[in-house]
């Protein structure tokens, strides 16, 4: 299997063809977490300014995971920026993980697909194992506690009315 064709791997009782998820994506809403307790996040940006999961609390938060190589992933993520603008001087963020890749690859990426949300760098992969992320994309939904509500795994269009009142609920209290 190759690392493009790989990107998208879906566990969940079966596995799912990378075909499958693709259609899947434009419809499924996110799905609710049961992995357990929220594993820390502590990484730096590509300018090295260091970014805590905890400096992030009293807001609800989306966490990318994602890799240069992984065509879903280079879709989905100014589809997230654009959510991200959407909210606003509201108590959302999102920030994505670069999943062990070299900052020159990352740069570059950026400069085709500049992005404006925080590009946090996953050198060694550790925090990539720490959330359990078994394919690229993936994303986790937090509420403003820092617990994990939700998440996906597969490429998202996060304009979608169910993944924007779900983003709601959060913000309300509510998930």
């Amino acid at each position: 299997m190759t690392r493009s064709s790989g990107c998208v791997l879906l566990l969940v009782g079966a596995l799912v063809g990378v075909a499958g998820v693709a259609a899947a994506a434009q419809e499924a809403p996110l799905v609710a977490w049961t992995g357990g307790p929220t594993p820390p996040l502590a990484l730096r940006e590509l300018d090295g300014r260091p970014h805590d999961l905890t400096d992030y609390r009293g807001k609800v938060v989306a966490v990318n995971f994602w890799a240069t190589w992984c065509q879903p992933c280079r879709e989905e993520l100014p589809s997230l920026e654009r959510l991200r603008e959407a909210m606003r001087g509201r108590q959302f963020e999102a920030v994505a993980v670069n999943v062990a890749e070299g900052e020159s690859r990352v740069r570059r990426f950026l400069n085709e697909v500049p992005l404006r949300l925080p590009v946090l760098l996953d050198r060694d992969g550790e925090t990539q194992r720490a959330w359990k992320v078994r394919g690229l994309p993936a994303t986790f939904l937090l509420d403003r506690e820092g617990v994990i509500r939700f998440w996906y795994l597969g490429e998202l269009d996060w304009a979608q009315p169910a993944i924007l009142r779900t983003v709601e609920s959060l913000l309300a209290g509510t998930p």
